[in-house]
């Protein structure tokens, strides 16, 4: 959500700046802009749209100048207009600001800021910043920054230019992410590894109440109190094929296609077949305090609460233990029991979204030791986390996450696996479930290949407004899942519901015109949900079946039948949810929607 990137150096800052702007398109934007300073004063570019419109414009009257800073902006303070696209000024044009984040008490800043004489020309709340650094005291631009911040209730990543010290950038962080690139004379900043990755793999990343500056010879990090803090420089695991498209045309189906082998890298190392459980190093969770363990409390949003769901079936079946799953936005809200033995799980991709790390602090408070699930190597809540697991997907660039969801259900299943066999799970079980996860990949791959028929299905059914997707068990989350995906890319309305509560209402919905979607692995409840197919089809509703292979019993129940290889009943999600990608993935194009960048959208949700 809004991206951040700046350069320092010996080169001309703005084609990195618009390369790395490119690079943050994914997390999701409507309006753009740069700033590049000249060695005497900065100018300002920015419009709303996208970063190619950007770049002819700067095509047209380019700027010169070895350092600069630059912006995609998700709208929250403001409509996204070019006024309200950062970067920000001051009111001499001596600050520029970009920001990510939300200043609460922007309103009550600004009202005391124009008192002041300050003129505003934006709704947004950024702007409030660039006054506060103007007006704040101190002989640098780091002493001015840390002044204005001191005043400042909310959240932000930002990085600031002065036209008094040229060839500077000052850069702060209070939750909301943001790194620094460490190359030879040269330095970048930005909220996302993939807008440095081109020029180098050392990263910094910052943590809350850092101040950091750049100049085109050296950095340095400190805190508030100007005292200098000692960060770790991480190195970028995966290269620069990874986030780019090469031969598939939209991210997303890139990253569906790339499941056999992301789940693969999720498994790698990890099982232990003899032994029948898992190898998981990074849990910092000893056998005495596996033992103290009474309950487990899942946090996450998004497709990562329906990863969570699919867990909580797998760990109450494989460990014996009672799990709740939480939305993180609602959880971190109410006031946390202090409950002895209880572990918390914190679910996201990206490490960064703002309800999870919050809820995740919400239960460390509560005396919940916390594990964190997530994919991005040095991520807040991987270092804020008590231990975890990484999911070593790769980056993900599509804004609907597909590969991420697959390798979460792995994730939580060796984590299920690890405390099951802990916990009384047999040995004969343990080692049933790390063979079924081992041949995973290749059922993945035999999955994907029903791609054509999937998308004969997208062409029949593109021009419906709504779809109702059904499953019982651990089928359910698929369907909610499923749902999801359709609502984020093809914005057609879809509902996911348990089967057998259809009944109780959404079946007044169902009629020649709508498609029903059924999430129908052969296990045992296999015989209930045809049973709820039979109540769709007596209505003259279409029936869209995505079932495991074997003998063919549907019949004309269904109009479409979808089967994957068959596998461990817990371990199905991670095979019945692939068609359902493909499905929204290629409705989504016949409808021609932009489907790595759908409306609204952010990748990382980083604000509340």
């Amino acid at each position: 959500m809004c991206g951040i990137v700046g350069y320092v150096g010996a080169r001309q800052a703005g084609p990195i700046l618009l390369e790395g702007l490119r690079r943050l398109e994914y997390r999701g934007y409507d309006s753009a802009g740069i700033a590049v300073q000249n060695g005497h004063a900065f100018a300002v570019r920015k419009l709303a749209g996208r970063v190619n419109v950007l770049a002819e414009a700067l095509a047209r009257l380019p700027l010169a100048g070895t350092s600069g800073i630059g912006h995609t902006r998700w709208a929250t303070h403001g409509a996204p207009t070019e006024r309200n696209a950062h970067p920000h000024v001051d009111c001499r044009g001596r600050v520029a600001v970009v920001h990510n984040g939300i200043i609460e008490n922007a309103d009550a800043l600004r009202a005391a800021l124009e008192r002041s004489g300050h003129r505003f020309g934006t709704e947004t709340d950024t702007e409030v910043l660039a006054h506060l650094i103007e007006a704040a005291p101190g002989t640098t631009l780091e002493e001015r920054v840390a002044t204005a911040l001191a005043e400042v209730v909310g959240t932000y990543g930002i990085a600031v230019m002065s036209a008094d010290e040229p060839a500077k950038i000052v850069v702060a962080r209070h939750g909301s992410p943001v790194l620094l690139g460490i190359g030879e004379d040269e330095f970048f900043v930005a909220s996302d590894a993939s807008a440095v990755l081109a020029h180098t793999r050392s990263v910094v990343y910052l943590d809350d109440g850092d101040i950091a500056v750049l100049t085109a010879d050296r950095y340095h990090v400190m805190d508030a109190q100007a005292h200098v803090q000692v960060r770790e420089v991480s190195d970028i695991a995966w290269d620069l094929e990874a986030i780019e498209l090469g031969r598939y045309p939209h991210f997303m189906l890139k990253e569906i296609c790339e499941q056999p082998e992301t789940v693969k890298s999720t498994l790698r190392g990890r099982l232990l077949f003899e032994e029948g459980t898992a190898r998981l190093n990074g849990l910092n969770l000893s056998v005495e305090a596996c033992a103290g363990i009474s309950r487990i409390v899942i946090v996450a949003c998004g497709t990562s609460w329906h990863a969570g769901l699919v867990g909580r079936h797998i760990i109450e079946e494989l460990a014996r233990l009672p799990v709740t799953v939480e939305y993180a936005s609602e959880y971190r809200s109410r006031r946390q029991p202090a409950i002895p033995g209880t572990l918390t799980l914190a679910i996201s991709q990206s490490g960064e979204t703002a309800d999870t790390l919050e809820a995740m602090r919400a239960a460390k408070a509560s005396g919940s030791r916390v594990l964190g699930i997530v994919n991005v190597v040095g991520s807040t809540i991987a270092r804020e986390a008590d231990g975890g697991i990484y999911l070593h997907a790769g980056p993900e660039i599509g804004v609907a996450s597909t590969k991420a969801f697959t390798s979460q259900i792995v994730a939580l299943t060796l984590l299920a696996l690890w405390l099951g066999r802990q916990r009384g799970l047999s040995l004969e079980m343990g080692q049933e479930i790390a063979c079924q996860l081992a041949r995973l990949p290749s059922h993945i791959t035999r999955a994907l290949a029903l791609e054509p028929r999937v998308r004969a299905v997208a062409e029949a059914y593109a021009g419906r407004g709504s779809f109702l997707y059904l499953g019982r068990g651990v089928s359910f989350p698929v369907a909610l899942e499923g749902a999801l995906k359709l609502k984020e890319i093809s914005y057609i309305h879809a509902e996911g519901y348990p089967a057998a509560e259809m009944k109780h209402g959404p079946i007044a919905l169902i009629d020649t015109d709508m498609p029903v979607v059924f999430v129908a692995p052969r296990d045992d409840v296999y015989r209930k949900v045809l049973s709820n197919m039979q109540e769709v089809k007596a209505r003259g509703g279409h029936v869209i079946a995505v079932t495991t292979e074997g003998r063919d019993d549907l019949g004309t129940l269904v109009d479409h039948r979808l089967s994957v290889p068959a596998t461990a009943p817990l371990l199905s999600p991670v095979l019945t949810t692939i068609p359902l990608q493909l499905l929204a993935y290629h409705l989504a194009v016949v409808r021609g929607c932009d489907v790595d960048r759908p409306r609204n959208l952010a990748k990382s949700v980083t604000v509340e």
